[in-house]
This record gives C-alpha cells, structure tokens and sequence, in this order.
C-alpha cells in the first residue's frame, strides 16, 4: 500500500540551537530539509515547497435591519508579505522518479524578503503567521502535504532618540455626584522614556493632589490594546498586563511617587508598521474618586526588542539628560565619577593628573550588567585627607624649648 510506505514526512529548520526553534527577520536566510523516511520503494512524481506569510483578520457582527430581522455582517482582510516558492524534486522530462526505501533529505533556502516584516502574532480577531508547506505528489495517490510554521520577529530598537524622550503629562477633574461637588484631583506623572523592553521595569514619578473631601487611592497599570482593521471598520481587545497599587491619598492632602516600580511582564513587542493588526501599549496613571468615575493620565509606551544599552547611548542629548534617574535602577556606576570637593586641596595637579590616567574606563562597558555591582567598585583616584582632629595627636613636651622659626 502507497501510505504504507511513507514512514516519515517532516519538515526540519536549521537551527543553532537544537532545543529551541529558530526565529527570523527581514533579510534573513531560512534554511532546512524535508524529510522522507519510506519503509519500500516509492514512485514520485514532484516534492514542491511554498512559503508564504500574511496578516489576516476576521470578525462578526451581528446587524439589525428592524424590529424582527437581524443579520450577520462578516469582516475580514489580509496583507501578504511572503510567496516564495521551490522545486525540490521532479524530473525534467515529467517521467516518474523511483526513490528506493530508507531516509532521503531535500534541502531547501530561500531569502526572506528585504522590506519591514511584521513580528509573529496571535490574536482573537487576527494573526500574523509565516509558514513553509509541502506537497508530495506521487501517482494514483492523493497529495500528502505537510506544513510548519516559522516565528518572525522585527526588530525594534529602543536605542532611538524617539523612544528614548520623555514621557510627562497632567489631567484634573473636578470631582461630583450628581449636582454637589467635592473638590478637584490632579495628576502629573513622568516617566524616563517611551521604549521599553519585557522584563524591565519603568519607574513612575508622579503627583497626586487631592482637594476633594474624599480620600482616593492611586493606581497605574499597564495595558495592550489589539487593534483589527478591515472595510474601514475597527475591532478593539483590551487587556491589563501588570498593575502598581499606591496608598491611600487622605482629603486635601498630596502624595508623591518618587520612581515608584512597575515590571514589564513577558509580552510580544508593539506591532505599528501593519494595515490590518497593531499592537499598542499604554501606561494609565488612574486615580480612583469613590462615587464617580476615575480620572486617568495616559503615557505611550513601546515595547522593543533590542533592549537599552547602558552606557552605548550616552552621546544622545536626550538620553544624557534623563539617564541619571534611571542609575539606580541598572545599578551602573557612573561613567566619570567625581571626586569628592576636598580631595583636591591635599594633592597637587600633577598628582591627580597621573591617577586619572591610571583608572580611565574601559571604552567597551557593553557586559557591565552581566557581573556582581561588587566587580565594579572603583578605588579611590585621589589620595584620601589627612586624619582630622582638635587635639595633637604628637603634643610637644612641655619642657622642650621652642624653636624660633626665623632661624
């Protein structure tokens, strides 16, 4: 029997890892093999590979046309961003190719294209999903076809001035149920940049006030809203993915978050580059008023793929001006820390001239974050003060004779 013969039809990609599947990008060569383990002989007539990748959605909507009809409304689109396809085996005069029992490898490349790809996505309403499939097509016999998918994932670089300014705002709300009011709450929050990696984690600094005569609790959270395009029609899904509680802001009193920390949980990066599917993450900085609605301070937030480097950045005015804050948070020692104000008086220039020299940084800090802080403490550049104290420690005797000291 034909399927009988057929043991073994897969697909492998090359990897360097073996335990872990490879992941691509534009540009990027996928490289593998077909496998055909067959227990007999077995005649072929082609092995042809496709290689394809699109984003598509779908939805539905339930319409009303009047009181007793209803309808369904389907939505749905799709954007192609891979057709490649390869011959890997047939025979040039269209005979039948006879492949005798055992294991047999096909291996197969194609380049993935140059152009912006978008990043591998799973959705309710849509996805993006790059695959290579195979047909085995062998006489008298149905098609055997076999197919896997491949992840890509785009790169995105937060090491941009873009992503690395700020991120500041400020709402108010006055506070009211029904016709009475209580007060007025304001909100101004910051953060250090708008690019983000999953992992890390973003310090907050904001300020509540509270006017009102009511206490509030403040709150921040962060969230990703999936967002599906087709027909001019928009499908929205919202979700929370990490969330910072604050304390207690009494009446007419004000608190203050000083870098207050929230983690990034392990989320996909932000898809913004697609005309059917993006990927958005905001950071909501809320504050909860008993017996009306909330007020809510947005600040967008990118999540890359290439995460901040420590010191590889500095030469941005915009990351130099705002890195300062975030040294805690890296447990970096600084590049060029200054000496303490009264060293100098004790050493001469010459002196301090030569200890610089001898502890200049090295240019490639790239691997700072990969070792104990321990490894990283600098010795002192300059020669510490003399001992300070009120009393001599070396009194003279009291029956020693003075020394003029114009001799």
């Amino acid at each position: 029997m034909i399927f009988g013969k057929l043991k073994k039809f897969d697909i492998v990609f090359d990897s360097p890892e073996i335990d872990s599947p490879p992941v691509f990008s534009s540009g990027d060569v996928v490289s593998g093999k077909v496998v055909l383990d067959l227990a007999g002989e077995c005649k072929v007539e082609s092995l042809k590979l496709h290689a394809e990748g699109f984003a598509k959605v779908y939805w539905t909507e339930s319409r009303s046309a009047g009181s007793s009809t209803a309808y369904t409304q389907n939505y749905s689109d799709e954007v192609e961003y891979l057709n490649r396809r390869e011959v890997l085996l047939q025979a040039d005069n269209g005979e039948l190719i006879l492949l005798p029992a055992g294991r047999h490898e096909f291996p197969f490349s194609f380049q993935l294209p140059d152009e912006t790809l978008v990043t591998s996505f799973e959705g309710k309403h849509g996805s993006v999903r790059y695959w290579v499939k195979v047909k085995l097509h062998r006489p008298w016999a149905t098609v055997r076809k076999i197919k896997k998918e491949f992840t890509v994932i785009e790169p995105i670089d937060i090491n941009t001035p873009a992503l690395l300014a700020p991120q500041a705002g400020s709402k108010d709300k006055m506070a009211r149920v029904w016709y009475h009011n209580f007060g007025q709450v304001s909100i101004t929050a910051k953060i250090d940049r708008k690019g983000y990696t999953p992992g890390e984690v973003i310090p907050v600094f904001a300020e509540f006030d509270n006017a009102t005569s009511r206490s509030v609790v403040p709150k921040a959270y962060i969230t990703q809203t999936q967002t599906f395009l087709a027909r001019g029609t928009m499908k929205q899904k919202r979700a929370v993915v990490a969330t910072l509680s604050g304390d207690v802001v009494g009446a007419q009193r004000r608190e203050t978050w000083h870098g207050r920390a929230i983690k990034i949980p392990p989320v996909g990066p932000s898809i913004l580059q697609c005309r059917v599917i993006k990927v958005e993450y905001m950071l909501r900085v809320c504050v909860d008023v008993p017996g009306t609605s909330k007020l809510c301070l947005e600040l967008p937030l990118v999540m890359g793929t290439i995460p901040l480097h420590p010191f590889g950045s500095r030469t941005s005015s915009v990351s130099s001006q705002y890195s300062v804050n975030l040294e805690w948070l890296r447990m970096a020692i600084p590049e060029q820390p200054e000496p303490p104000p009264d060293y100098s008086s004790v050493v001469t220039d010459e002196e301090a001239e030569q200890n610089t020299m001898a502890h200049r940084p090295e240019e490639d800090l790239s691997g700072i974050m990969e070792h104990p802080l321990r490894a990283f403490v600098q010795e002192f550049r300059f020669r510490p003060p003399p001992v300070y104290c009120e009393v001599d420690p070396n009194p003279q005797p009291l029956n020693m004779r003075r020394r003029c000291m114009t001799c």
